[in-house]
């Protein structure tokens, strides 16, 4: 299983590159969504992931089926996604990160947030976010941009 690389890693500051949408549904790029997944998984507190917490610079993130508020939710895979619209409405939230591991923070975040991308058999999708769902959006789409939750954060804390 892949490790989930910490802050420090220079990945982490790179902008990710979009996935061709050819190769979505190619053996290297289905080997790095169950990758994600995987590590993922293995985090009792993860929530998502993006693919440079693994090392891997591509547009990709995932959303645990922790998140969702049903029984037969699935880990959600979103590929070369951009948010289209936000809420003017903001809220500060509390945040950490599985690459920034200890470290939390409170960050100012839109409410609601509407995503664009590609699922991980290459269907164009359209998914509207609040609250938790639409901080993670915004919180893995930094990612892809090479921005960590703590560029922007106040009252950081270490708790380990």
């Amino acid at each position: 299983m892949r490790k989930i690389v910490q802050i420090g890693n220079n990945t982490l500051r790179e902008i990710s590159h979009d996935v061709p949408v050819d190769e979505i549904k190619s053996t290297k790029i289905q080997k790095i969504i169950s990758d994600m997944k995987n590590a993922l998984a293995s985090q009792d507190d993860g929530v998502a992931i993006a693919a440079p917490q693994i090392g891997v610079n591509l547009r990709i993130f995932v959303v645990s089926n922790k998140v969702f508020e049903t029984a037969d939710a699935k880990d959600e895979v979103y590929i070369n996604p951009k948010i289209i619209k936000r809420s003017r409405k903001k809220n500060k939230v509390e945040e950490g990160c599985l690459s920034v591991r200890g470290t939390f923070g409170n960050i100012v975040r839109h409410e609601k947030i509407t995503i664009e991308a590609r699922n991980e058999n290459g269907d164009k999708i359209t998914r509207g976010g609040s609250n938790l769902l639409a901080q993670i959006f915004q919180h893995e789409t930094d990612h892809l941009d090479g921005v960590l939750f703590v560029d922007n954060a106040t009252d950081l804390i270490d708790v380990e």
